[in-house]
C-alpha cells in the first residue's frame, strides 16, 4: 500500500515515514508544505493520506477540503495539535476519516493507519479469505489450506493488494503506483518476476483459487468452485 504523508516537521516527518515503511512495509512519499501535497494527492494513487493541519503555504483543512470537493474518497488522517471538541467536529464534518493529536504514539498511529486502510477497502477484520487462502495482516502471515506460505515483502503486499479486490482485474501499472513510492528506481518487469514468484509459492496445495494473467489487462485473483475443476 501507499501513503502520502504531508507534514511539515521534518523531524516528525523522518519519524514517521521510518515506523511506516520498516514495520508493515507501506510505500510512502512526503511533502512539506500543503500545495506539494494537493500536487501529489490529486495522482489518486494513495491508499491513505496522513495530513498535518498546520501547513505552510496551504493549511490541512484547505487541503482536505479541496481533496473532497473533487469527490476523492482516498482515506485521510488528520494530525493536529489541536484536541478541543469543535475542531475535532469540523475536521469529521469537512471529511476527514480520522485523526490524532500530537504528540502521538507511533504505535498507535500504526494501527490507526492500518485500519482506515481496511476499512478505505471495505474490509472491517485484519484477516483477508479468498478460497482457501488466508492473510493475516497484521502477522503478515500467508496460510493456504491451513499451510504456511513464505512470501518475499513485495509478493505479500502483491498478494494482499490482489486479496482487497478478488475477482477484479488489477493492471501492472496500478500495482505498481499502490506498491513503490517516487524513490524507487524503477524496472519494466518487476511485477511479472513477483507475480510469477508468488504463484509458484501459492501452488500446489490445490486449485481453488489462483492469479490469473489476462493479456494486455493485469492480473485477477481468481476463485473457482469444486465442480469447476
Amino acid at each position: 500500500m501507499r501513503i502520502l504523508l504531508v507534514e511539515d516537521e521534518l523531524r516528525l516527518a523522518e519519524n514517521v515515514t521510518s515506523a511506516l515503511r520498516e514495520g508493515p512495509g507501506f510505500a510512502v512519499d512526503c511533502a512539506n508544505d500543503g500545495e506539494m501535497g494537493l500536487q501529489l494527492a490529486m495522482n489518486l494513487c494513495y491508499d491513505l493520506i496522513i495530513l498535518d493541519l498546520m501547513l505552510p503555504l496551504m493549511d490541512g483543512l484547505g487541503v482536505l477540503k479541496t481533496i473532497r470537493a473533487r469527490k476523492d474518497q482516498t482515506p485521510v488522517l488528520i494530525l493536529t495539535a489541536k484536541d478541543d471538541i469543535s475542531s475535532t467536529i469540523n475536521l469529521l464534518n469537512a471529511g476527514a476519516d480520522d485523526y490524532l493529536s500530537k504528540p502521538f504514539d507511533l504505535g498507535e498511529l500504526l494501527a490507526r493507519v492500518k485500519a482506515l486502510i481496511r476499512r478505505g477497502k471495505g474490509v472491517a477484520h485484519p484477516t483477508l479469505r479468498v478460497g482457501d487462502i488466508e492473510l493475516h495482516t497484521l502477522e503478515q502471515k500467508v496460510l493456504r489450506g491451513g499451510k504456511l506460505i513464505v512470501l518475499s515483502p513485495m509478493e505479500y503486499h502483491i498478494l494482499e493488494y490482489l486479496m482487497h479486490r478478488p475477482q477484479m482485474v488489477t493492471s501492472k501499472q496500478e500495482l505498481l503506483e499502490h506498491l513503490y513510492d517516487y524513490n524507487w528506481e524503477h524496472h519494466s518487469n518487476v511485477i511479472e518476476v513477483h507475480i510469477s514468484n508468488l504463484r509458484k509459492k501459492l501452488g500446489g496445495v490445490d486449485d481453488l483459487s489462483g492469479i490469473e494473467t489476462l493479456r494486455g489487462r493485469g492480473y485477477r485473483l481468481s476463485i473457482r468452485r469444486i465442480d469447476e475443476k
